[in-house]
């Protein structure tokens, strides 16, 4: 099956550089590789011209002015140039398993979207890799908290898929995510009230559910580790937790500030 690998980056074109050297040793590639840019500054777009000429996959880059965090924004314009069925979201700073997308493709089923997991890497640990120091994520250096995640095992995966967390949606990470495109369009794709900082995967991961989409859990498998940075402002927190409760609370599918501007 064809995927369209979605990765989001703002300004930090040495992880970038690290995520997109993992996508391309990946055992199933995807078919092709967007680049959701929240406003960064040219060398980021000089690094994806660079990276361009290192691979076979195709790169499309679509870039924003940067007027602050506007993630949303950038994913919903980004999501409307996916060329193929099936999206398999990360962010920018994060390192992929060679079998990431193999492992989330196993789990791929109409009907269902899919929330993976991450390993939170450590400051001495991610200067390593940034600096060239180690190629790969050192195994016993993981935060114990994280240490599972690092696993890979299949019958576990299977077995895990529809009953771990089975009817939480707390666990969701938007940097390990995947869905199918006609999915995530039918719910008008991410909320772009939701500025700045917190829950629009959550948010947008309930809308699924109302819209009758079922969520499956990847565990030991889809293994991917998150480069160590300071937290994003989290100033307007409680707005989007009130907009999420409204989600929850009136089973919402449909946002009005998505995708599609008009109302339907």
């Amino acid at each position: 099956m064809l995927v369209s690998l979605l990765i989001s980056t703002y300004n930090w074109k040495e992880a970038l550089s690290l995520c997109l050297y993992s996508a391309f040793a990946q055992t199933v590639k995807p078919a092709e590789i967007l680049i959701a840019d929240d406003g960064s500054r040219e060398d980021t777009r000089q690094l994806i011209d660079e990276m361009r000429a290192k691979t076979d996959i195709p790169i499309v880059h679509v870039w924003h002015e940067d007027k602050g965090f506007r993630k949303t924004i950038i994913l919903n314009k980004t999501l409307l140039k996916a060329s193929y069925p099936y999206i398999i979201q990360i962010d920018g700073d994060i390192i992929l398993e060679k079998h990431f997308i193999a492992d989330h493709l196993e789990l791929a089923e109409k009907g269902y979207f899919v929330c993976g997991s991450r390993v939170l890497l450590g400051r001495n640990s991610t200067s390593r890799l940034l600096k060239g120091m180690e190629r790969y994520p050192a195994f016993f250096n993981h935060n114990l908290g994280f240490i599972l995640n690092a696993f890979r095992f299949r019958p576990l995966r299977k077995y895990l898929a529809t009953r771990y967390a089975k009817d939480s949606m707390w666990r969701i990470r938007g940097c390990n995510m995947a869905y199918w495109k006609d999915d995530i369009m039918k719910v008008n794709g991410y909320n772009e009230d939701l500025e700045m900082w917190g829950q629009e995967d959550v948010e947008v991961s309930y809308r699924l559910v109302h819209s009758g989409i079922q969520k499956k859990q990847l565990k030991m498998g889809g293994v991917e580790f998150h480069l160590y940075h300071k937290f994003a402002s989290r100033a307007n927190l409680p707005y989007h937790e009130q907009v999420l409760h409204k989600v929850i609370e009136e089973q919402i599918a449909w946002c009005e500030n998505g995708i599609i501007k008009d109302k339907r």
